[in-house]
């Protein structure tokens, strides 16, 4: 007797005239397979979409700077000649550089009366200050008048990603025109390092950071008012790292698997239901008539 191969079949095919179609079974199908449908578009609208996922651990992350970061400032100070404009650099590792111009530029601005300044420079990873003030100037003016808009202060590289809000340019915007022109301004920055990699695993090392500032009127020795805008820095220990994460596609197809398995079986469940209420309910309705 030869070997029957369809004895393994597990899957029975009923005869299509053994099997009786009703409305209720077509109802039925007909929102299964709608659900069905809904629930397969969710996924995978969720599959190709790329999920940014954040943690936080206490590291140095980019270990290869130099302990280094590069800073990118832009101010604008209406009513500070350029000649009088200078940044001053401090850290507790002992620098102090006054004056600081390289990679900056001032643009004069009201005919000359004011100036905006742009510059890129870099510190060291160690809590310092630096300051835009009058103290690198031949001359010091009587009364230098520092209202000011700050355009831009970002810490490393730029991210522009779409799915992370961060405090990048957390001074972005900043107006001090209304300010006291003779009061110095206090920026006191905490620095957090902030690590993007994306799906290839390219990482791009930035800095966030959170902000306070005060308004005061500052003497010096001689008792001249010599106002500046400090901007005080301290890194934190925390580092925040994004990860762009893509759900994985035996994941994908196991979710889908079962959403229809599941879907097409409580289907059957309420459908075999509902067709034995209703023979029940007819032999009841036949037993009423006899």
């Amino acid at each position: 007797m030869p070997f029957d191969f369809r004895r393994f079949d597990i899957y029975r095919k009923v005869p299509k005239d053994l099997t009786q179609p009703t409305y209720t079974g077509a109802i039925i199908s007909i929102c299964c397979c709608l659900f069905i449908l809904f629930l397969f578009l969710s996924e995978l609208t969720g599959f190709i979409t790329t999920e940014v996922v954040n943690e936080l651990y206490v590291d140095d992350p980019d270990k290869d700077s130099g302990g280094k970061i590069d800073v990118s400032l832009n101010i604008s100070l209406p009513n500070l000649h350029c000649e009088l404009v200078g940044l001053d650099i401090q850290d507790e590792m002992g620098r102090h550089e006054v004056g600081h111009i390289d990679n900056s530029m001032k643009i004069p601005l009201n005919s000359g009366a004011g100036c905006r300044f742009e510059g890129q420079f870099s510190i060291n990873k160690v809590p310092g200050n630096f300051h835009v003030s009058t103290h690198s100037a031949t001359a010091q003016p009587q009364n230098p008048d520092m209202t000011h808009v700050i355009h831009k202060l970002s810490f490393g590289d730029t991210l522009q990603v779409q799915n992370v809000h961060g405090a990048f340019n957390a001074l972005g915007g900043a107006d001090r025109l209304t300010s006291n022109p003779l009061a110095s301004h206090d920026y006191i920055l905490k620095i957090v390092p902030t690590v993007y990699e994306d799906k290839s695993g390219k990482q791009r090392y930035s800095y966030q950071y959170t902000v306070a500032n005060k308004e005061y009127v500052a003497y010096s020795h001689t008792g001249r008012i010599i106002p500046a805008i400090w901007f005080r820095y301290d890194l934190s220990p925390i580092t925040v790292k994004y990860t762009e994460r893509r759900q994985p596609l035996y994941r994908f197809i196991t979710t889908i698997c079962a959403i229809i398995g599941g879907t097409f079986t409580v289907a059957g469940i309420l459908d075999s239901c509902i067709f034995t209420a209703s023979e029940a309910w007819k032999k009841i309705q036949l037993g009423k008539m006899h």
